[in-house]
């Protein structure tokens, strides 16, 4: 007895010397206190619709009260049955260890690790299995125990902890493997996941289901043990059978394409733990609109697609009779769904169907209805072991044979108040390729491209009712090469008004207009739609369209006819808020704001500044008369609050009415005509296509949105024969612009000061006394029709009939 009390005093002595030499070098728990748990980063829609979850890691912190008592009772019952008793290390479990190591051979025992040791572990300490390691475990937790309370080291352990499948602490594998909160958790369930630290990636659920079922029932085992539960609740518990799966988080908008935007802006702004700091962005999009413009842009590339004829299956995979179920499902695996093509794989026959398999293992029958667009039957079609796709049909909700569009597509949507993304849409699948052409892609706009041609003009003099000959036209280069621009339609409608040339998108009238008021003045005027000189041709091609610009930018180009003439930054992030729901930036963004003072018909000139680029000066040439200026009005009473960022101006206010104005008759009676199916008199728009096909716009407004649809190849092969704007395009467009514009008022602009609305001869141009038979009305700046009249007639047709010009 003397003897084991001596010992024990020696031990007692050495663990202190052992602490003298250990506690200086030991960590400052207080540390804990305010640590930063590796969180995802977080991606909402402007209302809060979660549309990615972007890190390595999975994990939700949770406070300890959010904890149910169940789930923390699991946790210590098959971990640490004393926690709420020992100081930090668990006397008993250490004397066992000590024990086993001195009546066996294993070096490696079990060392009866507190949940408090594993913290301290966790945090602080390498997993290297030494005496030197162990020790420095246990001070540390007994330094822990002092200094933080025991909820706290739990609630530590509890988010920290690895689960297995990238989920890190309790909430994310809840959420993962169960796809619940903790408050939903079964008893089972609860025990399964307390089940799963011991060996995360081994052991877990989803990877061995039949050890995470013996270790869930030992957990369950060790609460009854322990008082915890009952030997009925056991019982039940272990009854229910082991269901875990993954579940990723609940993305309720598809936006990938303005996810990875995100990611990648906030990655410059925060650097590599933008993905690991807990950060949340909202961003600008309109879940509804977002939705509807992915379905549409899907929805429009299938057409095209299926116009273009069947062009087989997907793959063959190579088929044993005795296949078996799981074999077929791991050979679908490959091949996921891409922009909601599901993969199947063609079993057998039935008559003229065929029958199919799916990758969750759900055998399905593809009838002949569902292959009608290929004038074949299934049979017909197929054969054993081919793959093929599948697409949901959006009017009959049946499955019908579909195959990934050759033809790739891009849709974004601007609010041309402030250029605020309301959609964005890069591409078919960003699972097939992550190329985003809504941004990326330098594609040659065509005859969408005119608008800003003619807004050029309209600084030179012509005006809408200006006549420009459609006839044909050579131009030689001082190289002595030969141009000679045609019309899509092959044929000339002789002298017509600027305003028919833009419905019916005449070539040649926009080449002429262009010569007319030079290369060189036209390209700087259009800088101010955004565009960069670079970008532009510096040749008379510039006026079919043959700038290489992104669908974004032609779409910010067409605000400015919207918002009054105001050149807007086209922004996508809202606000970004740090992982305590703190907000870190705020996007304030310029805005047209033409309700703003100051804005709008506020003096004669229309509001407008004078605008001067390169040494040319894009303000108004002539001060409008004072007969039309009218008085200054009052503060508009549905201007905002508060200091607004004014967007500059990019064009005269006047400029960009007259051709809102043009840009309507292009849908009501021009190439843009299908978009009157929208039933809107406020849409506008223009087609655009290039040479063979190659690209397909349309680019338009209506409402409170302006929307640029383009179509092509990423090969820049052709689209095929008549896949123009209006037949490619427009329908994407359409399908978008109907869903978003419901219920949305009618967007109706006041004519801006200094127009002067007259009747014009249709086919002359010339001003007539209004009421003239075969006369229309028309708009005209203020200084431009005081000229018409002074001279008695309308400006002379432009480029007659001379054959050769300079380009320059």
């Amino acid at each position: 007895m003397i003897l084991f009390a001596g010992l024990a005093v020696l031990g007692l002595v050495a663990l202190g010397i052992l602490y003298w030499l250990i506690a200086p070098r030991l960590p400052d728990v207080q540390e804990l206190r305010n640590v930063q748990l590796q969180v995802p980063l977080s991606i909402y829609t402007r209302d809060g619709r979660l549309i990615s979850v972007i890190g390595e890691t999975r994990r939700f912190p949770v406070e300890i009260e959010d904890v149910p008592e169940r789930v923390k009772q699991t946790f210590i019952a098959i971990e640490d049955a004393r926690y709420y008793e020992h100081p930090g290390v668990d006397w008993r479990g250490i004397a066992r260890a000590v024990w086993l190591l001195a009546t066996t051979d294993d070096k490696r025992v079990p060392g009866g690790s507190t949940i408090t040791q594993q913290v301290a572990r966790q945090f602080f300490l390498s997993t290297e299995y030494s005496y030197t390691r162990k020790l420095t475990e246990i001070f540390l937790a007994l330094k822990m125990e002092r200094e933080l309370s025991k909820d706290e080291i739990l609630e530590l352990y509890l988010n920290k902890s690895f689960f297995g499948n990238r989920a890190y602490g309790i909430a994310a594998a809840a959420e993962f493997y169960y796809g619940k909160s903790l408050d939903q958790l079964t008893l089972a369930e609860a025990a399964t996941l307390a089940s799963i630290p011991k060996f995360p990636s081994s052991g877990n659920p989803i990877i061995n289901p039949e050890r995470a079922l013996i270790r869930r029932n030992y957990v369950l085992q060790r609460m009854r043990e322990e008082g915890m539960i009952s030997e009925a609740e056991e019982l039940a518990a272990r009854a229910e059978p082991m269901h875990a799966s993954p579940h990723e988080p609940a993305i309720e908008v598809e936006a990938p394409y303005v996810a990875e935007m995100v990611r990648a802006e906030m990655e410059q702004r925060y650097g590599a733990e933008a993905t690991t700091s807990g950060l949340s962005v909202y961003t600008t999009l309109d879940g509804d609109d977002q939705a509807t413009a992915v379905r549409s842009l899907q929805a429009g590339l299938l057409e095209y697609d299926r116009r273009h004829g069947y062009r087989g299956p997907e793959a063959q995979l190579d088929l044993a009779d005795d296949e078996t179920l799981e074999s077929l499902r791991a050979k679908l695996k490959p091949y996921p769904t891409l922009g909601g093509l599901q993969a199947v794989l063609v079993t057998g026959f039935e008559g003229e169907s065929a029958r199919l398999l799916t990758a969750s293992g759900t055998e399905l029958t593809l009838d002949p209805e569902a292959t009608r667009w290929t004038r074949k039957t299934p049979d017909q079609l197929f054969k054993r072991g081919d793959l093929i796709r599948l697409a949901l049909d959006g009017e009959s909700g049946e499955l019908r044979l579909a195959q990934i569009p050759q033809a790739q597509a891009a849709l974004v949507s601007l609010q041309p108040e402030d250029g605020a993304v309301r959609a964005l849409v890069g591409g078919f699948s960003f699972g097939l390729n992550k190329f985003n052409r809504a941004t990326q892609a330098q594609r040659l706009p065509g005859s969408s491209f005119k608008p800003f041609v003619y807004a050029a003009s309209f600084e030179r003099g012509f005006s809408p009712a200006s006549i420009v000959l459609d006839a044909p036209v050579v131009f030689r280069d001082r190289a002595g090469n030969v141009w000679r621009p045609q019309n899509d339609a092959g044929n000339f409608a002789g002298p017509m008004r600027l305003r028919e040339a833009m419905v019916q998108s005449r070539n040649l009238v926009s080449v002429r207009l262009l010569d007319a008021i030079g290369v060189d003045f036209a390209s700087r005027y259009i800088t101010q739609f955004g565009f960069s000189q670079e970008s532009l041709p510096p040749n008379l091609s510039m006026s079919l369209g043959t700038s290489s610009l992104t669908p974004l930018s032609i779409a910010r180009g067409y605000t400015v006819f919207v918002n009054g003439g105001h050149l807007v930054d086209p922004w996508y992030i809202e606000r970004v808020l740090d992982r305590d729901g703190r907000v870190l930036s705020e996007h304030v963004p310029v805005r047209a704001c033409m309700n703003c003072p100051g804005r709008g018909g506020g003096d004669a000139g229309g509001g407008r500044d004078t605008t001067v680029v390169d040494g040319f000066d894009f303000g108004p040439s002539q001060a409008p008369s004072t007969a039309d200026a009218g008085e200054t009005p009052a503060a508009d009473e549905t201007a905002p609050e508060g200091p607004v960022s004014l967007a500059p101006r990019a064009i005269d206010e006047r400029t960009a009415f007259m051709i809102q104005s043009m840009l309507r008759d292009v849908v009501q009676r021009g190439t843009g005509r299908a978009a009157t199916a929208i039933g809107r008199p406020d849409i506008g728009g223009k087609t655009g296509s290039t040479n063979d096909y190659r690209d397909a716009w349309f680019s338009g407004f209506g409402g409170d949105l302006v929307t640029t649809v383009w179509v092509g190849k990423d090969d820049f092969s052709t689209l095929g024969r008549g896949e123009y704007g209006g037949k490619a395009a427009l329908p994407i467009w359409i399908g978008y612009m109907d869903a978003a514009l419901k219920d949305v008022p009618l967007f109706e602009p006041e004519v801006p000061t200094g127009i002067v609305t007259a009747s014009v001869d249709a086919g002359s141009g010339r001003l007539v006394p209004e009421g003239t038979p075969g006369s229309v009305r028309d708009y005209f700046k203020r200084e431009d029709y005081d000229r018409i009249t002074a001279q008695g007639f309308d400006i002379e047709p432009v480029l007659s009939n001379e054959e050769a010009f300079d380009i320059f």
